[in-house]
């Protein structure tokens, strides 16, 4: 429907640009070059404020340009119609509409990939002025508003509202964990908007040819040239896949978790057994599972360990051990 308007207005203004010339200047170049430069105007303001200027400038100076090559091509090819067809007049405007807005659509393409190139790339304090798509499962986690209350995040965060849809449906869940998480997600959001640290904005760009929630998410940020938030690991597999740029709090919370290294010692309490024979599990207060081996029998119990190796997961990192009586 976009699309629609976009011809409609254009087709008006031009017309009414194109008269106005044609009276003003008894003809000559101005009757073209007038409607070319309202034309372009209008292509610039009306279409940026149909997406709200939220790409890259970039890409509205790859539209802008766009737009005038296509008025300057349907120009040439109208005025072909302009004095030898009965009604000429309304084929040129119809013809250089279209063409302005092929131009613009082309133009905001390029311009879209003009941002990627190393001389247009934000650096240092610029990328946190980038946008930074919110998805389902970093809202519910909870962490987030801590996060930009520290000043790890600032800028502004989008959330699109089918995600808001996703937590109203998530909050109206017959299940009571489910809609007790749903309720934090809402909760958490309400916080964020109140967080002087960063701006909350609401988008409803949809793609309702995209099912999948991730999926929508991804082409959200390609089409805003934003980062993708979140803490999930297959979101941010795919997300890195196809290009985009992926801040997950996962991983900010284990590269800000304490070292500790082999032959060190640490004191904690096994809670349950492990998955093989004879091991216990405990977890320190940043949540690091440690693995005990032969530490069974020490289940509910606080013990001294040594540590004797660290794996690090995309899960996040897991430390064995054993107990200091047996290794060391």
């Amino acid at each position: 429907m976009k699309w629609f308007l976009r011809i409609v207005v254009a087709l008006v203004v031009f017309y009414g640009a194109f008269m106005y010339a044609a009276q003003r200047m008894g003809g000559g170049p101005w009757t073209i070059i007038m409607p070319l430069i309202a034309e372009a105007c209008l292509a610039l303001i009306f279409i940026g404020e149909i997406r709200g200027m939220k790409l890259h400038p970039m890409a509205y100076v790859g539209g802008f340009l766009g737009t005038i090559l296509g008025l300057i091509i349907g120009s040439l090819l109208g005025y072909v119609f302009l004095d030898n067809v009965e009604g000429g007049i309304f084929l040129f405007i119809l013809i250089n509409t279209m063409f302005a807005y092929m131009g613009y659509t082309i133009g905001l393409e390029w311009g879209k990939e003009l941002v990627h190139l190393p001389v247009f790339r934000k650096t240092g304090r610029g990328d946190a002025l980038k946008r930074k798509i919110l998805d389902t499962s970093v809202i519910i986690d909870g962490r987030i508003p801590d996060i930009c209350d520290a000043g790890f995040i600032d800028g502004i965060l989008v959330a699109p509202q089918f995600i808001l849809n996703e937590l109203q449906h998530i909050a109206d869940s017959s299940d009571p964990l489910k809609r007790a998480r749903g309720r934090r997600g809402l909760d958490i959001l309400n916080r964020l908007q109140k967080s002087p640290q960063v701006q909350v904005e609401i988008t409803d760009k949809d793609f309702p040819k995209i099912k999948e929630v991730d999926s929508k998410l991804i082409a959200l940020a390609k089409d805003m040239d934003a980062d993708v938030l979140t803490n999930d690991f297959n979101l941010n597999k795919i997300a890195q896949i196809q290009g985009v740029n992926v801040l997950n709090i996962n991983q900010l919370a284990n590269a800000v978790k304490p070292i500790v290294l082999p032959g060190e010692s640490l004191n904690v309490i096994i809670t349950k057994q492990g998955k093989e024979r004879g091991q216990g599990v405990a977890y320190l207060e940043d949540g690091t599972m440690v693995v005990v081996e032969q530490g069974e029998y020490l289940l509910n119990k606080t013990c001294e360990v040594v540590v004797t190796s660290i794996l690090q997961t995309p899960a996040g990192r897991m430390i064995f051990s054993t107990p200091k009586s047996n290794g060391g």
